[in-house]
């Protein structure tokens, strides 16, 4: 049955739309993450430190964490499995490009699949960057995220490759939000103007919050 269901477009659009629910709950969390960094060195050093050990004694250290990790990569592979399958089948369907393109297609519409592949190439570099430090500048310090997050955004292309991923990330979230919830069912002739007003706001708030943090790096806020 679970095979059936994958093979067909619904079930990967039902996929599609889960693991990408499961994305965006984490990207709330982790942006209310990032915004202690205002608060100062000590605070943020401590929040990524209770990170680690969230759950103990029942948890041993970096359990949960590492079990969240796990959920996230699947979410990403199913996520992303689905989008390139999906995308692979209609262009099968269609071989022959439209002779005139839809007038009413939004911009994050026609930019979704080029949103996730910035995506897909900034979390590994986030990565790299930031948790095992392989291409972060200034030299990373193990234990030290507040420094090392102000090393990052204390360069020019740190910034600019960070603030050019959360903008794509905001227009991936006020289309991707929308789709999911017609997909799953949500949507209805009552409900469509709250959800596309919830999905503008989730985009506005996800792109200001995380984008606050070099900025406020860049204006001396944060040092």
């Amino acid at each position: 049955m679970a095979r059936t269901v994958w093979d067909s477009s619904v079930g990967k659009k039902t996929v599609m739309a889960v693991s990408g629910l499961i994305m965006l709950l984490y990207l709330v969390v982790h942006m209310v993450g990032n915004l202690k960094i205002f608060f100062g060195a000590g605070e943020f050093n401590h929040y990524a430190h209770w990170l680690r050990t969230v759950g103990e004694p029942f948890m041993h250290y970096e359990w949960t964490l590492w079990l969240i990790r796990v959920v996230l990569v699947a979410a990403v592979v199913a996520h992303a499995t689905s989008a390139y399958q999906l995308s692979r089948r209609d262009i099968s369907a269609r071989p022959s490009r439209y002779v005139h393109r839809k007038p009413r297609a939004s911009y994050a519409t026609r930019t979704m699949r080029w949103g996730g592949i910035i995506l897909a190439l900034f979390i590994v570099w986030h990565l790299l960057d930031l948790t095992t430090g392989t291409v972060h500048s200034g030299g990373f310090q193990e234990g030290h995220p507040y420094q090392n997050v102000v090393d990052t955004f204390s360069t020019w292309y740190g910034d600019v490759v960070y603030i050019v991923a959360m903008l794509a990330l905001g227009l991936h979230v006020r289309h991707g939000f929308w789709a999911a919830a017609q997909t799953l069912g949500a949507g209805s002739r009552t409900r469509d103007r709250a959800l596309k007003t919830t999905a503008n706001v989730l985009a506005l708030l996800l792109t200001a919050g995380f984008v606050a943090v070099p900025v406020g790096v860049m204006t001396g806020v944060v040092s």
